[in-house]
C-alpha cells in the first residue's frame, strides 16, 4: 500500500485574477517540494482550495504548464510532473518570419560561436569512419566548388552538419537543426562585403586536415579563420 507523499504548504494569492502569478506559485510549489519527473501533483481542487482561487484559473495556468511539457496527464494516476523538451518548445517560435532582426542575428552568431566551442568534443569523439565521411564530403566539393565563391550555402550546412553529428552531443545536434533555418534566412538576406578580403582563408579542406593532423586549440584558431567573412559581416 503506499503511502500519500505529504506535500508543503502553498500560500494563497492576494491578486486571484492573475493566471500568471498562479503559474509561477505552481512551479515555485514543485521546486520547493523537491518533485522529479514522475511525481504525482495535487488535483486542480486542492490547488484551488490551498490558493484560494477558483479551479477555472488553475486550470488555465496548468494548462501552459502542460504547453511547456512540464506536466501530462496520467490515466488513474491523474497529473504527473514531466521533463520538458525545451528544443521542442524553441521549435514552435523559431521562424525566421516570425523573429526580428536583432534576433536573428544574435542566432546567427550563437551558431557560430557553438561551432568555434566544440572543438574539444570533435577530437574526443571522431572515429575514422567519420573522417573518411567528412573526405568524402570535401572531396564532392573540390568537384563542383566555384572557385570565386567564398562560400557555398549548401556545401556548408553538409560539411558543419557533419561536424555536429561527430560531437555526439544530441541537444547540440537538435540545437543546430533547430537554427538550420535562421542560419540559412540569415544567409541570404545578408549578401557578403565584396571589398572584404578575409586575412586568411581556410576551406573545409583545412579544416579536415587540421581535424586529422591537429589539436582542439590549432581547430578553434581554423574555425574562426573559416567564418571571418560571416563575423565580418555581422560585427
Amino acid at each position: 500500500m503506499s503511502v500519500k507523499k505529504k506535500f508543503k504548504k502553498i500560500a494563497p494569492l492576494k491578486n486571484l485574477s492573475l493566471v500568471d502569478k498562479v503559474e509561477l506559485r505552481l512551479v515555485d510549489f514543485i521546486k520547493e517540494n523537491e518533485l522529479v519527473p514522475g511525481d504525482a501533483i495535487p488535483k486542480e481542487m486542492e490547488f484551488a482550495e490551498s490558493l484560494g482561487v477558483s479551479r477555472t484559473v488553475v486550470r488555465e495556468a496548468l494548462l501552459r504548464l502542460r504547453t511547456l511539457g512540464l506536466i501530462e496527464s496520467k490515466k488513474h494516476r491523474g497529473m504527473i510532473l514531466t521533463e520538458p523538451d525545451f528544443i521542442d518548445n524553441f521549435e514552435r517560435v523559431l521562424d525566421p518570419k516570425l523573429l526580428g532582426n536583432d534576433v536573428l542575428i544574435n542566432l546567427f552568431e550563437l551558431r557560430m560561436m557553438l561551432e568555434m566551442g566544440m572543438a574539444d568534443a570533435l577530437f574526443a569523439r571522431k572515429t575514422d569512419k567519420d573522417l573518411i565521411e567528412l573526405e568524402k564530403i570535401v572531396e564532392e566539393e573540390d568537384k563542383i566548388e566555384n572557385k570565386k565563391a567564398v562560400f557555398s550555402l549548401d556545401h556548408e550546412i553538409k560539411f558543419h552538419g557533419k561536424l555536429y553529428q561527430i560531437a555526439r552531443n544530441v541537444t547540440l545536434q537538435r540545437f543546430q537543426i533547430l537554427l538550420l533555418p535562421i542560419f540559412e534566412f540569415v544567409h541570404e538576406q545578408e549578401e557578403l562585403d565584396a571589398d572584404y578580403v578575409p586575412s586568411k582563408v581556410v576551406t573545409h579542406r583545412d579544416l579536415l586536415d587540421n581535424l586529422k593532423i591537429g589539436s582542439p586549440e590549432t581547430f578553434r584558431t581554423a574555425m574562426r579563420h573559416h567564418l571571418d567573412p560571416h563575423f565580418n559581416r555581422i560585427l
